[in-house]
């Protein structure tokens, strides 16, 4: 056996020794699961498909919003029901040990201008268990050309 294929055939047992569902970790794979969780939540405000990358707690620092999982679940009916057609660009993704950030362009309908939201979560075990937000209008006009995004 050449180096090349025993390389190989160790990593295929090295993966194979893995148990079933090990989540993995790093910030590439907090990002993954993140986003995930994002595109659910906000985008296709389907809190059952979300619901599987929390943590078993959830603590919540926006003052305006409820903690824990029953909250975002609340929070998620709220928003179907009252902006079913609200859509979240996300510009920039950041990750850092078990922290992610999102610089993201929220907007409630199509032709608002919208929201520019940074969103910080942290992550357990690869599953969000705490999270973070600062939230800004955009601004009919601003000081400068550079735009918020």
């Amino acid at each position: 056996m050449d180096r090349r294929s025993f390389g190989l055939a160790l990593a295929a047992a090295a993966a194979a020794a893995l148990p079933a569902g090990a989540a993995e970790t790093g910030p590439e794979a907090n990002k993954k699961v993140v986003l995930d969780f994002y595109e659910k939540a906000l985008n296709q405000m389907d809190f059952d498909a979300a619901a599987r990358h929390f943590g078993p707690r959830y603590i919540q620092h926006n003052p305006v919003a409820p903690d824990g999982i029953d909250g975002f679940k609340a929070f998620i009916a709220m928003r179907k029901e009252r902006f079913p057609r609200a859509h979240n660009e996300i510009k920039r993704v950041i990750a850092d040990g078990d922290l992610v950030a999102l610089h993201v362009h929220s907007k409630r309908e199509p032709t608002d201008r919208g929201l520019a939201i940074v969103d910080i979560f942290r992550l357990e075990a690869g599953k969000i268990v705490e999270h973070w937000d600062v939230i800004q209008p955009i601004p009919e006009t601003a000081a400068h050309t550079n735009g918020m995004f």
